[in-house]
C-alpha cells in the first residue's frame, strides 16, 4: 500500500509539473504493463517509455482527457521485430480503451480474462505471436467490439458463442490457430468478414448461422462437415468464399456462381451432384476439384479465366466453347483430368497458347492432343476401359 500511495503522489507531482491529466488508475496500469513486455532485440519501441514524463506522450499511447482511449504496442513499421513477454491482467483497468493492438512479435501466455471489462473496446488485434490457451468468454461481453483478430497464434479451445451474439461485428479473423468445437451463429448483420481458416473446426453449420450481410468467407483447412446449400444461398454478397479442405456435402447452388465472387474455392471436400449455374459464370477462379461432382460440365462456365474441376465424375464432352476460349487465350487454366470425360473436339495439330494450361489425362478417351499436367497428375493417359463402362454419373 505504501508502494501504491508513493506512486500516486509521484504521477500528482508528474501532473503539476508537466501538465499531464492521466488518470492515477490508468498511470499504474500502464506501469504494469511495461514490466511484462520488453523489446526483442533490434526494436527501441519502449525507449520513450519513461514515466517521469507525461505517459500520453508515450509511443502508441493515445488519450482523451485523463484515459488511454487507444494502446497499440510495438513499432508498426514493415520489418520490426515487434515485443517479447506477457500481456498484463492490468490492461482490463484502463476502463476507456476503444483499441488495443500488438505488432508481430513473440509475446506468448493468453490472452487476460480482464479484457472482459473493457466495455468501450471496438478493435482487438493481437496477430502473429504465440498467444494460448482459450479465448476467453468473457469477450462476449463486448457489446461494441467490431473487430476482433487473434490470427496467427497457438490459441486452443472452442470459439466462445457469446461472441457470436455481439452486435457490432465487422471483422472475425482467428485463422491459423489450434481452436476446435463447432463454429457458434453469427447475429451481426454488420459482419463482413469471417476468417477461421487453418484451425481444427468440426461440425456442421445451419442455414442461419451467418449473416447475409457476409462479403469474405474463409474456412478452409479444417474438419466441417454437412451440407451447406441452404446457407450458401443467403450469402448473395459474398465477393470471395473459400470452403475448402473440409468434409463439407451436398450440392452446390447454381446461383452461386451468379454472385459477385472473385475467387471461389470449394477443392477437397465430399460435395455431389450435378451442378446448373444460374447463368454465364464470370467468376475469374473456381476450384472444383477434389470432390464428387457428376454430370456433363456445363458450357457456362466457359467465362471462367482459372478453372479446375479434375478429379471428379463428369462424364461426357468438352464443351466447344472452351475449346475455343482456350485456344484464344480467354481461359488461362483447364485442367479436366481425373474424370470420366469421353472426347474434346479440338484439332490435334492446335496450338495451345503459351499462357494456357490444358490436362486431359485419365478420362474415357484417347487423348488428341499432349499438353503439359502437373506430376500429381500421374503418367496414364487414359482411365481403364473397364472403369469407363462402370460409371454412368
Amino acid at each position: 500500500m505504501r508502494f501504491l500511495l508513493f506512486i500516486f503522489l509521484f504521477h500528482v507531482f508528474v501532473v503539476q509539473q508537466c501538465g499531464a491529466m492521466l488518470h492515477p488508475i490508468d498511470f499504474l496500469a500502464l506501469q504494469a504493463i511495461r514490466k511484462t513486455l520488453n523489446d526483442l532485440p533490434g526494436s527501441n519501441f519502449f525507449s520513450s517509455w519513461d514515466f517521469t514524463s507525461d505517459p500520453c506522450s508515450f509511443a502508441g499511447v493515445y488519450c482523451a482527457g485523463d484515459k488511454v482511449i487507444a494502446l497499440n504496442l510495438g513499432d508498426p513499421r514493415a520489418g520490426s521485430p515487434g515485443l517479447t513477454g506477457r500481456l498484463n491482467p492490468a490492461i482490463g483497468k484502463l476502463s476507456a480503451l476503444a483499441e488495443f493492438t500488438v505488432v508481430p512479435g513473440k509475446v506468448f501466455g493468453v490472452l487476460p480474462e480482464s479484457f472482459s471489462q473493457l466495455n468501450n473496446l471496438r478493435f482487438l488485434g493481437v496477430s502473429r505471436n504465440f498467444l494460448s490457451g482459450r479465448i476467453p468468454a468473457g469477450l462476449g461481453k463486448l457489446r461494441r467490439l467490431q473487430t476482433l483478430d487473434l490470427s496467427f497464434n497457438q490459441l486452443t479451445g472452442n470459439i466462445p458463442w457469446a461472441i457470436g451474439t455481439l452486435p457490432a461485428l465487422n471483422n472475425v479473423i482467428l485463422c491459423h490457430n489450434h481452436l476446435s468445437g463447432s463454429v457458434p451463429p453469427f447475429v451481426s448483420l454488420r459482419l463482413t468478414r469471417l476468417d477461421i481458416k487453418h484451425n481444427a473446426l468440426s461440425g456442421s453449420l445451419l442455414p442461419i448461422s451467418l449473416p447475409f450481410s457476409l462479403q469474405y468467407l474463409s474456412m478452409s483447412s479444417n474438419q466441417l462437415t454437412g451440407p451447406v446449400d441452404h446457407l450458401l444461398t443467403r450469402l448473395n454478397r459474398l465477393n470471395y468464399l473459400d470452403l475448402s479442405i473440409n468434409r463439407f456435402t451436398g450440392c452446390i447452388p447454381g446461383n452461386l456462381f451468379r454472385f459477385p465472387i472473385a475467387n471461389l474455392q470449394l477443392q477437397r471436400n465430399q460435395f455431389t451432384g450435378r451442378i446448373y449455374p444460374a447463368g454465364l459464370v464470370t467468376i475469374p477462379v473456381v476450384d472444383l476439384s477434389f470432390n464428387r461432382f457428376y454430370g456433363e460440365i456445363s458450357p457456362l462456365f466457359s467465362g471462367v479465366q482459372i478453372l479446375y474441376m479434375n478429379n471428379n465424375r463428369f462424364m461426357g464432352q468438352v464443351p466447344g466453347i472452351m475449346v475455343d476460349r482456350l485456344l484464344s487465350a480467354n481461359i488461362h487454366v483447364l485442367y479436366l483430368q481425373h474424370n470420366f470425360l469421353t472426347g474434346i473436339a479440338i484439332n490435334p495439330a492446335a496450338e495451345i497458347p503459351v499462357r494456357s494450361s490444358l490436362c486431359l489425362q485419365y478420362n474415357c478417351m484417347v487423348l488428341p492432343v499432349q499438353t503439359p499436367c502437373p506430376l500429381k497428375a500421374g503418367k496414364q493417359k487414359s482411365r481403364p476401359t473397364a472403369q469407363c463402362g462402370q460409371w454412368k454419373g
